[in-house]
C-alpha cells in the first residue's frame, strides 16, 4: 500500500499521525544514543575508581598504625 493509497483510504489525519509516530520514534532513538554513550563512559570510570579503591583498601600498611607508641613494642612491654 503506497502513501497515496493510505491518504485516499484513511485520510490526511491518519497519515499525519503515522508520520508523527515515525518521527517521534526516530527522535527518541537519536536522543537515546548520547545517553547510552554517557552511561558506558560512566560505567568505565566507576570501574576504574572501584578497582583503585579496592587496591588501596587491600594493600598492607607501609607505616606503623599506632603513632603514639613504638612499633614493635619491645621496651617495657607489660603484656
Amino acid at each position: 500500500m503506497s502513501t497515496f493509497d493510505v491518504l485516499q483510504r484513511y485520510g490526511t489525519a491518519a497519515l499525519l499521525k503515522f508520520a508523527g509516530a515515525v518521527a517521534l520514534f526516530l527522535i527518541l532513538h537519536l536522543v537515546r544514543i548520547p545517553l547510552v554513550l554517557i552511561a558506558r563512559v560512566l560505567e568505565g570510570v566507576m570501574h576504574r575508581v572501584d578497582s583503585y579503591a579496592t587496591r588501596q583498601a587491600t594493600r598492607p600498611p607501609q607505616h606503623p598504625i599506632n603513632h603514639y607508641f613504638a612499633y614493635p613494642a619491645t621496651e617495657g612491654s607489660t603484656s
